[in-house]
């Protein structure tokens, strides 16, 4: 029995998106007169690619399988394709071999204890873990002070809190993140790259489908077929202990676990600036709350 999941639909809406935005113009060849749809023509991305026209049309529709990684390195470099989406690519071929070949998600594992030590040591900077669906799956004192508005939201009342359930589920979201377009826009396509190295992944499949029921604007930006793999920058909050502050943000993979992806995000101020005071204000609000609900026994 074939264990591939069915993902020729994702493929074809993610190969049609990314030729619909380039021009004949950006791949050297003339404009061509008026044309039916923007963007190009298949026949124009497989001469480009190198391919044949009928074998691109088949690719276009799903039919990925067994697909050399020469082929998807023309059709990528063809399409203009950034790394993360051609990583977003490859991710949708491998999903698609047959057999135990195909990465399904498995039962989540719990952390061990190390990352939250790790989390602890980190007084000045807010620190947390997510899981692959943006679960926020362990913090710090300063992130659990800084994050409140996400953590204490309607939103995480039935499970762990979710940065995509709150940004697209609670409406307070757009008064905590100062440029709530792009923090919403970055969060659909981290999980739509996410969908892409794990399409049997229950959990994801159903909050995904939760977002596209409610909000218009997720299912939107889902359609988009826009992937984000490696990112970080800078982010401003209205904070509602200490107003605007803006930070610097990284996340790191966070290889602690062998059934589920993890990566750790750390939010810091640029040292000498009033953000840097406003982040040392809120350490200082977290650290007597840290101690009332985490007492430390002495050592013998």
């Amino acid at each position: 029995m074939d264990s591939r999941p069915d993902n020729r639909a994702d493929i074809r809406d993610f190969l049609a998106t990314r030729r619909a935005q380039l021009t004949p113009e950006q791949v050297g060849l003339p404009p061509g007169g008026r044309r039916r749809v923007p963007g190009l023509r298949r026949e124009e991305v497989a001469v480009l690619a190198g391919v044949s026209t009928e074998w691109y049309t088949r690719l276009e529709k799903g039919h990925i399988s067994g697909v050399s990684e020469d082929v998807l390195d023309a059709v990528a470099r063809t399409l203009q394709l950034d790394e993360d989406e051609r990583t977003y690519l490859f991710d949708l071929a491998k999903a698609a071999q047959p057999g135990p070949a195909a990465r399904r998600r498995r039962k989540p594992g719990s952390l061990p204890p190390r990352v939250q030590w790790l989390l602890d040591s980190m007084t000045l900077s807010a620190a947390f873990v997510t899981n692959g669906r943006l679960d926020i799956v362990a913090t710090n004192a300063l992130a659990r002070t800084l994050f409140a508005p996400v953590l204490d939201s309607r939103t995480s009342a039935h499970g762990r809190p979710n940065f995509a359930r709150y940004y697209f589920l609670d409406d307070d979201s757009h008064e905590f993140v100062d440029d709530w377009d792009s923090a919403a826009s970055v969060t659909v396509a981290m999980l739509r790259a996410e969908a892409g190295r794990y399409p049997g992944d229950k959990a994801l499949r159903e909050l995904v489908g939760e977002l596209s029921t409610v909000s218009t604007t997720f299912r939107a930006l889902w359609a988009a077929h826009n992937v984000r793999i490696h990112h970080g920058g800078i982010k401003r909050f209205h904070h509602p202990v200490t107003g605007t502050v803006e930070l610097t943000y990284q996340p790191l993979d966070l290889p602690v676990s062998a059934t589920e992806a993890h990566a750790l995000t750390i939010y810091t101020a640029e040292p000498g600036t009033t953000d840097e005071d406003r982040l040392r204000l809120l350490a200082s609000w977290a650290a007597p709350r840290t101690q009332e609900t985490e007492p430390t026994e002495p050592r013998s």
